[in-house]
């Protein structure tokens, strides 16, 4: 007989109640008592596939442990031979995010360019490095010679334009020093792990070829008309910064608004501060045309990287928020309800 059958022989003396004579009863020293560890055994068990579980009985074929099977798989593995300790609630609060990547602003290293992340402004920031060099420590009068060649002045537009327009983009105007080497570096990185490489040379082109123009072309009429002489025709011109102050533009478009609207009004002041120097006016209203040339590609560098045009980085909440916000929303679609309640509708 099992531990859970035992039968107590005795009956205390509150349990026997006078009997009739002529009526039998049962003596209550025949029945099992249930011991409390068969019911707190019944509590863990599901009901058998064979039938329904039955009081008294701790285990039946078939049953399984519920609650003990639930804090088995809650309870936190440990590996033999660990002996630290083991962490339970709720974890401490990091800088790390959910995909356990540090946020963007946390990374400041993304802002320079690297040969496979951004390549784009890698190999370019390499080649304007060699043209510094030649410039720096070549003969003044080759260099003089290189960047009469690859002005675009008027003469040089009206000849060849797409030569010169490509060929002005290898210098830069300063030198090394200039201060449009670091913007160059900074925006150009960050606008290219955003839209990709190629789209990147195109907002820095559009806005170096039109800003160009938008400059020599009253140049060139207003010689005609005689209001300036003819060497306005040949007036030097070359450098990266039409290019870069249209990628900062578009960048800012890409940028939340706390950093956005500080970016562009820092910038689009030291350009006004610039032009009311009025030490190089034609220059001057080029860097603003092509600051608004980079302010109006917005629609275009948003629905790129909403689509997600740059380089796959590392995951985070983050930039899936910031291409959710900028994602145009989707017109509502009209569903035509169920049958049913079509049917219940027209009652």
């Amino acid at each position: 007989m099992d531990a859970a059958e035992t039968v107590e022989p005795a009956e205390s003396a509150e349990s026997v109640e006078a009997t009739e004579p002529g009526e039998t009863r049962e003596p209550e020293g025949t029945r099992e008592p249930v011991e409390a560890g068969a019911v707190a055994a019944r509590a863990d068990v599901m009901p058998s596939a064979d039938g329904p579980v039955l009081d008294g009985i701790p285990r039946q074929p078939g049953a399984a442990p519920v609650r003990k099977a639930v804090r088995e798989a809650a309870a936190p593995v440990r590996v033999a031979g660990d002996e630290s300790p083991q962490v339970t609630g709720r974890q401490p609060v990091t800088s790390l995010n959910r995909s356990g990547v540090l946020p963007a602003w946390l990374r400041p290293w993304r802002l320079s360019p690297t040969p496979t992340g951004t390549p784009f402004t890698f190999f370019y920031a390499t080649v304007l490095v060699v043209t510094s060099a030649v410039a720096e420590y070549a003969d003044p009068a080759l260099v003089q010679a290189l960047h009469r060649g690859s002005s675009t002045d008027v003469a040089h537009l009206v000849r060849d334009p797409v030569l010169v327009l490509s060929a002005s983009a290898l210098w830069v105007a300063g030198g090394i020093a200039s201060p449009y080497v670091l913007g160059f570096l900074v925006v150009l990185t960050a606008l290219e792990r955003r839209i990709g490489g190629w789209r990147t040379a195109g907002v820095f082109l559009l806005g170096h070829a039109l800003a160009t123009l938008a400059t020599e072309v009253p140049v060139g009429l207003a010689v005609l008309a005689g209001h300036l002489p003819a060497s306005s025709l040949h007036r030097l011109d070359y450098g990266i910064s039409f290019g870069v102050a249209a990628s900062a533009g578009a960048l800012a478009g890409l940028l939340p608004p706390w950093l956005r609207w500080p970016m562009l009004l820092g910038f689009g002041a030291m350009l006004v501060d610039d032009l009311m120097a009025f030490t190089d006016p034609m220059t001057n209203w080029g860097h603003l045309l092509s600051l608004a040339i980079g302010v109006a590609t917005w629609p275009v560098v948003r629905r790129w990287y909403a689509g997600g045009g740059g380089r796959p980085g590392p995951p985070g909440p983050g930039r899936a928020r910031a291409r959710a916000r900028l994602r145009p929303p989707r017109p509502p679609r009209n569903r035509r309800p169920p049958p049913a309640r079509r049917a219940a509708r027209g009652r």
